[in-house]
């Protein structure tokens, strides 16, 4: 009788023991973009803008270009990394450094399942991350007309707080994403300037596949030191969570898709449709471009989701919180 008494108690309190674990899991979770956020106020004080999300090389293809966890390494109090590397200079070439295995705990969400480096000739080589920055609702970068996303940070350019005319409040600056996602890359066809609300879109889209049965062959937001959007940002494309199905080879895959890598042509353009996600059952959390963190779920309207994501599209955003 005693013993079915005590594992009766034990059957009541182990919810209430995890719910009070995830609970400071998200509080900790939301403490590291309220960290994220100071660093990128400090960086624009320094610097009167913001870092831009990916640099181009002005002639020629670009492999790799630093990521903004890179550029705010300084004001992370990374600054032992920071000093070990050249921003100007692509970062495959800075690996022998160790900083782009390294991992920083800011930049990691502790509910994080997958929290190990990748390896590379039997070292570590790269380090996944939690926090992706805003790249804005679809378009990335159209290397032809020079157009960019209309995104917080944006593709060889840097932007200032004066382009917020929709306000620093109502546009996000990053969200969660989780490390290791599916993705695809380098489609075969252009899926076109709008962007997609059947979350079926891709389905039938080719191209490079990062995804496989092993964890470690999905490969989205694995490489923080690259600004890529699929490994250093999200759009808004559709609101977090949100299950965008790939079926491959008898598996279903929930996917990222990055149309062309940016740097990578001088005529293809790039969309992508990269989701905030989280370990956090029901939202994700959000920081805003004035620094405030708050709680998006996954239940808000997309319209309104997709107008925090853009830093001037005149609109304005209505929080949906229950």
């Amino acid at each position: 009788m005693v013993i079915a008494i005590i594992g009766i108690l034990i059957a009541l309190l182990l919810p209430a023991v995890q719910a009070a674990r995830e609970s400071a899991r998200r509080i900790s979770c939301a403490n590291n973009l309220k960290q994220i956020g100071l660093a990128l106020h400090n960086y624009e004080s320094s610097f009167r803008k913001l870092p831009p999300a990916f640099l181009l090389q002005s002639n020629g293809e670009t492999r790799g270009s630093w990521s903004v966890h890179a550029r705010i390494l300084p004001f992370v109090e990374q600054e032992s990394l920071g000093e070990r590397i050249d921003l100007s200079i692509d970062w495959h070439q800075q690996v022998h450094t160790g900083v782009p295995a390294a991992r920083i705990n800011t930049y990691i969400c502790p509910s994080e399942s997958n929290d190990d480096p990748r390896f590379k000739d039997g070292q570590p080589y790269v380090h996944p991350i939690n926090y992706g920055f805003n790249y804005g609702s679809w378009l990335i970068h159209d290397p032809v007309l020079g157009h960019k996303g209309d995104g917080s940070f944006q593709i060889d350019r840097s932007t200032r707080f004066g382009d917020f005319h929709d306000g620093l409040s109502n546009t996000m600056c990053a969200s969660e994403v989780k490390a290791y996602t599916s993705y695809i890359r380098n489609s075969d066809s252009d899926p076109g300037p709008i962007a997609p609300t059947d979350v079926d879109f891709f389905q039938n889209m080719s191209g490079q596949l990062k995804l496989g049965p092993s964890y470690d062959q999905n490969t989205g937001h694995t490489v923080w030191p690259d600004g890529r959007v699929h490994h250093a940002g999200f759009t808004t494309v559709f609101t977090p969570n949100t299950l965008v199905p790939y079926e491959y080879d008898g598996r279903v895959y929930d996917v990222d898709f990055n149309s062309w890598q940016e740097g990578r042509s001088d005529s293809r353009i790039s969309y992508a449709a990269v989701t905030a996600r989280s370990y956090h059952p029901g939202i994700v959390n959000t920081l805003l471009m004035d620094g405030s963190v708050r709680v998006t779920p996954d239940t808000i309207d997309l319209r309104s989701y997709r107008a925090m994501g853009t830093l001037s599209g005149g609109e304005i955003y209505q929080d949906t919180r229950p």
